[in-house]
């Protein structure tokens, strides 16, 4: 055996640090997920689990997370939205044993999809799972998540088959999961692959893709500006955005996994 459990420390690249996530930080997480576009597709149990009031999200995130293992808040680094919270994901069913770890749990705020925010989360969980001697890691989406399941397949796991009514989904229907997973064999050419899309937007950072509306009292709706990229240098709200490169993740944001 040796796989040890990955440490619960905070994880720095680019674009994005990870750190552990805790409740002081649930207020922050439902602003950026709690959106019907986040969970239409199978995020959490589905659209009957979005909770639209920061409390309900509250409550709903202590049933849900993986408290146990290893969850993840995602915050943005430099530009305008330094340090602003867009998302979460979870390194559980944490088995040493088997050297088999679950990435997942995974949704980020609708701003920042189709940006390096998801291919660089995936780096540094995988490089944590890996670094760690883990052989096997998992990913899966409810089976009629096509974006996510696009979004899967685009960092190069490998799709292992659907587990029919695997979870039942808030609504009181069953789910079929697509599972999916990269090997530590594997993990060379994932790597490689995840930091090519990331050297595309060398010396840039992340800024929103578009600027939320205010909504009805009792609604969690996220302010920012609009735009996908800005220089390091420091594109003000509302000036210019830069160009999305060629081998942006057009679907990587959707990953709506668990």
């Amino acid at each position: 055996m040796n796989a040890v459990r990955p440490h619960s420390l905070t994880l720095t690249g680019r674009f994005v640090q990870l750190q552990p996530l805790g409740s002081a930080v649930l207020p922050d997480l439902a602003r950026a997920i709690a959106h019907p576009e986040v969970f239409a597709a199978g995020y959490g149990g589905g659209p009957a689990a979005l909770q639209r009031d920061v409390d309900g999200f509250i409550k709903w995130a202590h049933d849900y997370f993986q408290w146990e293992a290893l969850p993840y808040v995602v915050r943005l680094l430099g530009g305008p939205n330094d340090g602003d919270v867009v998302g979460t994901t979870t390194l559980g069913d944490i088995d040493v044993v088997k050297e088999a770890i679950h990435l997942g749990w995974t949704a980020y705020d609708p701003r920042v999809w189709g940006t390096p925010v998801n291919a660089e989360t995936k780096l540094l969980v995988l490089g944590a799972a890996f670094d760690n001697g883990f052989g096997r890691v998992k990913i899966q989406a409810d089976a009629r998540n096509e974006r996510s399941r696009t979004a899967i397949l685009g960092i190069g796991a490998t799709f292992e088959g659907i587990v029919r009514r695997d979870c039942p989904r808030a609504d009181g229907t069953w789910r079929d999961s697509a599972v999916y997973s990269i090997l530590a064999d594997e993990w060379p050419a994932v790597r490689a692959g995840l930091q090519a899309r990331l050297d595309g937007f060398a010396g840039r950072f992340v800024t929103y893709r578009d600027l939320r509306p205010t909504g009805p009292s009792g609604t969690i709706l996220g302010g920012g500006p609009s735009g996908g990229f800005g220089q390091a240098t420091g594109n003000a709200p509302g000036a210019p955005d830069v160009p999305d490169t060629p081998d942006a993740e057009s679907n990587a944001g959707a990953d709506a996994s668990s």
